[in-house]
């Protein structure tokens, strides 16, 4: 038996019974305000896209994580991961898999994640707390249910909560592995989730492939068609759609630049929003200087409408925290003073200001 696993779970268990106690302490007046972020013109940038916990919801303490964001990124956003990975003893023996390509075990949806999440931002001083924009992750978004959860988090925790995300609707290796149903862009419950999200002002991370991880020559390109259709069927929607929709195997799709100028030029998506994090994606801007000059003309024509995030996964260590950011040295070197700053730390304050104005006003409403 591994005795750093097993202590892990007493903890966890030891943090779950302490987690139902303090809910009633952690009720306050709804609608307080929340410490004003710090000044940013000292900072690299602001990260809009990290993980603070992996897919066994292990990672560093919070006040270790504002330590690696240190004097080099202002403020961030705060979630884990909605996914737990089974260790299946039948697969995988006595190895016991941290991450989701390490064994063919199920992964499932683990909601305490969000308590989690809030009570570790509720343990820091209000100083602290200003830099940190908390996401409610844990729902399943095939499950009509999952706003009910949603709004059960804010009325709880209020205060707290910025946006809902990052959530996965289409992901190579990862969607197969969900037990359950398959979520989908033109399941019901995801409009629900999208629709209550605009009524409380949170703002969306999703995560969608643009395509099939190995799609076979003529096949219809379904992902981007049914992409656009959700997100004209949500207007009033802040939506910030996560890497591009790339990933390790999922690579740009002709004419993929085109077709995103075109939807930031339509006045019906005016909502939309996309961040650049991950390293996976800077492999494909930064894989030609054509491809880097190519995304940084885009950029620069529609600068209010990309954000930058490291995608990092519980990260302890400042250096590699920064790896994804000085991946993108290229093409930070092609955007104008104005757009680069509105992509490292603009954007991110007037879309997360403005949440966080949002969801204290509903809670103030909705909020007993």
């Amino acid at each position: 038996m591994n005795m750093s696993r097993l202590d892990s779970r007493h903890s966890g268990i030891a943090l779950w019974i302490f987690a139902i106690v303090a809910v009633s302490a952690v009720r306050f007046a709804p609608g307080a305000p929340q410490a004003a972020p710090p000044p940013t013109d000292t900072y690299l940038f602001h990260d809009a896209h990290v993980h603070l916990t992996n897919y066994i919801q292990e990672g560093p303490d919070i006040r270790v994580f504002l330590e690696v964001m240190g004097d080099q990124v202002g403020r961030a956003v705060l979630f884990g991961l909605p996914l737990q990975q089974m260790w299946s003893y039948g697969n995988t023996g006595d190895f016991a898999p941290w991450y989701y390509l390490q064994t063919d075990a199920s992964l499932y949806y683990y909601s305490f994640t969000d308590a989690y999440i809030a009570m570790a931002y509720k343990s820091l001083p209000p100083e602290q707390q200003a830099r940190l924009d908390p996401m409610i992750t844990g729902f399943n978004p095939a499950d009509m249910y999952a706003t009910d959860h949603i709004r059960r988090v804010l009325k709880t925790f209020p205060g707290v909560f910025s946006g809902i995300g990052e959530f996965t609707i289409h992901k190579e290796f990862v969607s197969a592995k969900i037990a359950g149903e398959t979520a989908s862009l033109t399941n019901p419950a995801l409009d629900r989730i999208l629709d209550f999200a605009a009524e409380a002002g949170l703002v969306v991370i999703l995560h969608n492939d643009i395509d099939m991880p190995f799609p076979k020559p003529g096949q219809e390109p379904y992902q981007i068609v049914q992409l656009r259709d959700l997100f004209l069927r949500h207007p009033q929607t802040t939506i910030i759609w996560s890497h591009l929709g790339l990933g390790r195997i999922v690579h740009p799709v002709p004419d993929q630049l085109g077709m995103m100028a075109r939807a930031l030029a339509a006045p019906e998506l005016k909502n939309l929003y996309m961040d650049i994090s991950w390293d996976e994606t800077a492999k494909y801007v930064t894989a030609t200087p054509e491809a880097v000059q190519a995304t940084a003309d885009l950029i620069n024509k529609y600068p209010d409408r990309f954000l930058f995030g490291t995608d990092e996964v519980g990260p302890t260590d400042q250096t590699k925290y920064l790896k994804v950011y000085d991946l993108y040295a290229p093409l930070f070197s092609k955007l104008t003073p104005e757009t680069r700053e509105k992509l490292l730390k603009g954007n991110y304050e007037r879309l997360f200001d403005e949440a966080r104005r949002k969801v204290r006003a509903w809670e103030k409403v909705n909020v007993k």
